[in-house]
């Protein structure tokens, strides 16, 4: 396998585009060669299989939706309460609707992942990994919430990302107001 990291991100990145543009299906090693603009079999010599190419490209969005360091170090001084744990809820909200690209992309494989069990084991894995850390910082955080509270936040931050990713149920009001309704209402 191919060591240079860059190259790798890289491609991952152009991967991101492909499917958020084409959708799984267009999910290629060539397509990605061109979205890159490299040579042909550049993308084959970092990511050997399409199941080596879907883990990378899972790291990557991993690496690309995750908090600042500083970002993190803030809400970790800042004394718990219900309005830090609404405010860590936001920025998750907003890294996610802000980098659009990414998040198509991530729901893209989602659904793959649906119709190929082969791909399900690596997102149940990446999900898995992703939830246990968000449990982790809410406790080392004295965030309010357990993990079902953590656990039910994922699936209505999914049913909200997919709302305003594409028609929303309800334009007028706002992603913040949603996810202080959304607090109020899911934690004890």
């Amino acid at each position: 396998m191919a060591k240079n990291e860059a190259r790798r991100n890289l491609l991952a990145d152009a991967g991101i585009a492909v499917l958020a543009a084409e959708g799984s299906r267009g999910l290629t090693h060539r397509a990605i060669d061109a979205a890159a603009g490299v040579p042909i079999g550049t993308t084959s010599n970092y990511f050997r299989s399409r199941e080596k190419l879907i883990s990378g490209i899972f790291e990557r969005i991993g690496t690309r939706l995750a908090p600042t360091d500083e970002d993190l170090a803030a809400r970790a001084s800042a004394p718990p309460s219900r309005e830090l744990f609404a405010d860590y809820v936001r920025d998750i909200v907003r890294r996610l609707l802000g980098q659009r690209e990414v998040t198509l992309a991530l729901l893209e494989l989602r659904l793959e992942a649906a119709r190929h069990p082969e791909l399900a084991a690596s997102l149940s894995a990446w999900q898995r990994e992703g939830f246990d850390a968000d449990v982790a910082f809410n406790e080392g955080a004295g965030l309010p919430g357990s993990r079902r509270e953590i656990a039910l936040f994922h699936y209505a931050i999914d049913g909200l990302i997919l709302d305003r990713l594409t028609r929303p149920i309800d334009p007028d009001t706002t992603t913040d107001e949603i996810v202080d309704a959304l607090v109020a209402g899911l934690l004890p």
